[in-house]
């Protein structure tokens, strides 16, 4: 049974940072790739940042600069450090896995963690 719990999400003000855990259980991790999405109040779930097994990563172009996706295969955990916060990274965060697809992203797998809050205040 595939688990992926995420931590880490919170309150901060613009302009902070925040770090996201997600633990995973159920695979073999480190041949899997892993990506972060989030989904906002009224919009569709989007591929924030993905991390291939070898470490190749891909960010959405509007967290570019700003977040990064780690890996540690010890522990089975990704992770995202995210800064330079802005309200409108105000969304729940999902961990999932996911799969290499063409033009160097990621597509999920089907499996997903429940999801943690990040709320961006101005």
């Amino acid at each position: 049974q595939v688990q992926l719990v995420e931590s880490g999400g919170g309150l901060v003000q613009a302009g902070g940072s925040l770090i996201l855990s997600c633990a995973a259980s159920g695979i073999i991790f480190s041949v899997n790739a892993m990506g972060w999405y989030r989904q906002a109040p009224g919009k569709q779930r989007e591929l924030v940042a993905g991390i291939t097994k070898d470490g190749r990563t891909n960010y959405a172009d509007s967290v570019k600069g700003r977040f990064t996706i780690s890996r540690d295969n010890a522990k089975n955990t990704v992770y995202v450090l995210m800064r330079s916060l802005k309200p409108e990274d105000t969304a729940v965060y999902y961990c999932a896995v996911v799969r290499a697809v063409a033009g160097g992203t990621f597509s999920a797998s089907g499996y997903w963690g429940q999801g943690t809050q990040v709320t961006v205040s101005s």
